[in-house]
């Protein structure tokens, strides 16, 4: 577990990339995020939470209720595939209204066969009654087009489907760009999603210490008074190149600026 108390220090991003982070603030006060003080991490809250139990710890193995799930017209399809294999063609999702589908890859197209995993999605969010799909048939003019939403990650933060405290997980690896609103946010395949759409649930094994390995399947954590002056923006940046480092997830404490 990483935890990053980040003050006015430089920020390398991948790339080489190097920004200079300073918070617009005449006094230096305490963080209201700060370290962590308890027996778990917010991460491992978060995961105890919804895995019904009273704490986890590094290196349990947990099946965790899931709270969102995300796929968009590159994962969709492959996913909605394994599900009809393993549970029946005929078989119903586990809830319509925690599943979240946002065409956003295949849509800048005119090739048919690109735009038929669109198709695909269309057809199963109807089959399957799922109430968030954002489906874009006005092609023409995506700038004045209000059915648009933008990149999944962008779509799921201004639809309100990032809350704090809660598991999100989608088949995109920057998924975890929604750690950024204090929940517990990490990509999986389409074999996981196939699972989750049959049975609301994961299992996850929760992370330990860091080693030689770097950020493999860490918990990346990000506190104090730097990030607390980040606006909403920068912060889901911030998660985003979480896993440019390999790490599982990325995760801001909830705020007012959340």
């Amino acid at each position: 577990m990483w935890v990053y108390q980040l003050s006015h220090y430089n920020l390398h991003f991948a790339g080489g990339f190097q920004e200079n982070i300073f918070c617009q603030q005449t006094e230096r006060k305490p963080a209201t995020t700060g370290s962590v003080k308890t027996g778990m991490t917010m991460t491992e809250k978060i995961l105890a939470r919804a895995s019904d139990k009273p704490e986890v710890t590094p290196g349990d193995n947990v099946w965790v209720n899931v709270d969102v799930l995300m796929t968009h017209d590159i994962g969709g399809p492959a996913s909605f595939g394994v599900f009809k294999e393993q549970f029946g063609q005929k078989a119903k999702v586990w809830n319509p209204e925690k599943i979240v589908i946002i065409p956003d890859h295949y849509i800048f197209t005119a090739d048919e066969r690109a735009n038929r995993n669109v198709d695909v999605l269309r057809d199963y969010c109807s089959e399957q009654n799922i109430k968030y799909f954002y489906d874009i048939k006005n092609r023409g003019n995506f700038g004045a087009n209000p059915d648009y939403k933008g990149v999944c990650h962008v779509a799921l933060a201004q639809e309100g489907h990032c809350r704090p405290g809660e598991v999100l997980l989608g088949t995109d690896s920057h998924t975890c760009t929604a750690g950024a609103f204090g929940q517990f946010a990490t990509g999986i395949g389409t074999t996981g999603a196939g699972f989750v759409l049959g049975t609301g649930k994961l299992l996850l094994k929760i992370i330990g210490e860091i080693s030689v390995a770097g950020a493999t399947y860490k918990t990346m954590e990000f506190v104090g008074t730097t990030v607390e002056c980040l606006s909403m923006e920068e912060r889901m940046t911030l998660c985003n190149m979480v896993v440019e480092a390999d790490g599982k997830n990325g995760v801001i404490p909830a705020d007012k600026t959340t």
